[in-house]
């Protein structure tokens, strides 16, 4: 099993003595602590998934040494001390150890055949790692393959890769019920036909062997500081995308034009790449304050309720 490493990136999940899996979902230490949420709780006939309400309750009852309010982002949130870790699972790590020795599991094997085809086609796995289920060994048959990327470049040269084997037929494209799964899944703010267009654009889905994978981008953060956020309020507002190179990062950002503010910021998964320079977008969401200036944060949660990021005017292909 890994041991704890004094470098901690979003993705990665941390294990403590009691029987507790998080999910790291911050770079940077806070006092010590490492900023994460609940994923598995161990019981008397293995690991439990939690949701997060789950989470929170089992945390309240038994744990509540684990939350922690952060000043620098105006939130309560969970923590583990570092020296409370017992094992730091990492995706890279993870995922060479897989590709290194015979799959013994129908996801890892799916996993290595996705792995071959992008390998064959010039992709450097060495940027590439594996997250979710699958990174702590607890994944089922039906579990998807989730994939994460640690350089931009290999990142969109994969979603580019996704795309061509799909019209190669090497890849499938999700099924309508796929999509269904994944929409229900997420409880976005969206409908349904609003959350497929804007998902069937981003290339960063696919099927290999009818199982899903999805790609995301967690490029290595620096540790200093840039200052704590305010949160103001909630806001709903339409604003136009100057800048989208940071669309698919963690969390995920789009510079606009507004007169009073410079950014909005997604930390759930559902709004990565929800938007491109140029469109004009509607966001609902929660107003904070830096000393660089006025955001909006779209999902302050992991389901983020009543809080959405959408395209009103696409940019023209």
């Amino acid at each position: 099993m890994p041991s704890a490493s004094n470098r901690f990136e979003a993705k990665d999940f941390i294990e403590t003595r009691e029987g507790l899996m998080f999910a790291v979902v911050d770079a940077k230490t806070e006092h010590g602590r490492v900023l994460c949420f609940l994923r598995y709780a161990k019981t008397d006939s293995g690991w439990l998934k939690m949701s997060t309400d789950a989470a929170n309750r089992l945390l309240a009852a038994s744990h509540a040494d684990y939350f922690y309010y952060s000043e620098r982002l105006d939130a309560p949130v969970h923590a583990v001390p570092v020296q409370r870790i017992s094992a730091h699972h990492q995706p890279k790590q993870r995922l060479q150890t897989i590709l290194s020795t015979q799959p013994n599991h129908p996801v890892e094997a799916d996993l290595v055949q996705l792995g071959g085809l992008l390998r064959k086609n010039g992709l450097n796995l060495g940027q590439l790692g594996i997250t979710g289920s699958t990174l702590v060994g607890l994944q089922n048959a039906a579990s998807d393959i989730d994939l994460v990327c640690f350089n931009r470049a290999v990142f969109h040269r994969c979603r580019t890769l996704v795309r061509e084997l799909i019209h190669s037929t090497h890849l499938h494209p999700l099924r309508t019920q796929d999509w269904q799964e994944s929409y229900h899944r997420r409880s976005c703010a969206l409908s349904f036909d609003e959350y497929l267009w804007h998902e069937q654009r981003k290339h960063n889905k696919a099927l290999v062997n009818g199982r899903k994978f999805d790609l995301s981008l967690v490029e290595p953060t620096p540790q200093q500081e840039t200052g704590n956020y305010k949160k103001k309020g909630p806001i709903t507002l339409q604003c136009r995308v100057v800048d989208d190179g940071n669309a698919f990062a963690y969390p995920a950002e789009w510079l606009v034009d507004h007169q009073q503010i410079k950014s909005v910021v997604s930390f759930t998964a559902t709004y990565t790449g929800q938007a491109f320079s140029g469109e004009l977008i509607a966001v609902s969401g929660t107003l904070e304050e830096s000393p660089k200036g006025l955001r909006v944060v779209v999902g302050s949660s992991r389901e983020a309720p009543g809080e959405y990021i959408k395209v009103v005017h696409a940019h023209p292909d």
